[in-house]
């Protein structure tokens, strides 16, 4: 059986809506998964209409009727904009509803109702101003489900990173480099990828200093947190390698193909990489959740919003890896 995945549209006021209609014109998507959208009626259609691939646009009323038909779009209608809401605009109200929409979202799947979640982008500024004080959707996440052990993740391209730190200064990250975080996400990363069908994958653990310190001279931070934390995790059965230097690492994963993904020590540091290599089809997941959770890996494109002419891969790509991972957890719940 299909799984029915959650498409939350992200902010209305950007390309969120056109991306979706975008994607749920390919039959791939409907061949792996049910879609199910988690928005509003009335921006999809307005999307519908600018995308101009013929889908149409229907409210259902219950779960089972989602995702039966490639042509139609199914929305489980929560009522929250108008349709004429303005593009390229930071808005409180698509903020808001923008919240809402995962809200709904992760109900259903603490409920057992959908099988995953994916999400379009959402703008921060728009959704603080909407009252919802979050740095981003993986955050709200964590909160909703009631996670406090969590990562992002990044895949595009040959190439996986996974976070020990995300949304916050460069200058505080480096403070939030401990062992038993960096061993938390070595468990994460081999977790995730044991949903994406790798059974014993090769972790690669970055530096967080230039040459991985050299030693203590650039550092004490590899020394201190990072290799105690890589020694544990090996006495526990990982296969992981590190401190590696931190300017060789990604060459190391992504082309010469040493490891199956990099816990990297702060934001940029995973971020840049991964969006040389993989900018349009690049996928965010947040690992450690209670239920699975996808993401495009960019953000709202107001310049772009309205236009029609925004790139859906990183979109189809998300969807694509929710339904690989909600099938793994469904064969694993079986065994």
């Amino acid at each position: 059986m299909k799984p029915v995945l959650g498409l939350t549209i992200g902010d209305a006021a950007g390309v969120g809506p056109e991306i979706t209609i975008k994607a749920l014109a390919e039959q791939a998507v409907y061949d792996c998964c049910r879609p199910l959208v988690i928005g509003d009626l009335g921006i999809m259609k307005r999307a519908a209409a600018i995308v101009g691939n013929g889908l149409a646009c229907r409210a259902v009323e219950t779960i089972m009727e989602a995702g039966q038909e490639r042509g139609v779009v199914d929305v489980l209608d929560l009522q929250n904009l108008p349709a004429e809401l303005p593009f390229a605009k930071v808005d409180p109200r698509a903020g808001r509803a923008a919240y809402e929409y995962v809200e709904k979202a992760v109900k259903l799947a603490m409920n057992g109702e959908i099988a995953a979640i994916v999400t379009g982008p959402l703008n921060k500024e728009a959704l603080n101003l909407g009252g919802y004080r979050f740095p981003g959707h993986t955050e709200i996440l964590a909160q909703l489900g009631g996670t406090k052990e969590y990562s992002m993740m990044l895949t595009g391209g040959n190439l996986r990173v996974i976070h020990v730190t995300t949304h916050v200064a460069l200058r505080n990250a480096c403070d939030l480099i401990k062992k038993d975080r960096i061993l938390k996400v070595i468990y994460l990363a081999q977790k995730a990828l044991n949903m994406m069908g790798i059974e014993k994958p090769r972790i690669a653990v970055a530096g967080l200093n230039p040459h991985s310190g050299e030693g203590g001279l650039f550092g004490r931070e590899e020394i201190e947190e990072i290799t105690p934390a890589v020694e544990e995790a090996r006495r526990q059965g990982f296969d992981v390698t590190g401190p590696v230097a931190p300017d060789t690492v990604f060459y190391r994963a992504a082309i010469k193909g040493d490891f199956d993904i990099v816990v990297v020590m702060y934001h940029d540091q995973g971020h840049i990489p991964l969006k040389v290599l993989g900018f349009d089809t690049g996928v965010n997941t947040t690992v450690g959740l209670p239920f699975i959770r996808t993401s495009v890996d960019h953000g709202t494109a107001f310049d772009k919003a309205g236009k029609g002419t925004a790139d859906h891969r990183s979109m189809v790509e998300a969807i694509y890896l929710a339904a690989q991972m909600a099938g793994a957890r469904r064969r694993e719940m079986v065994e």
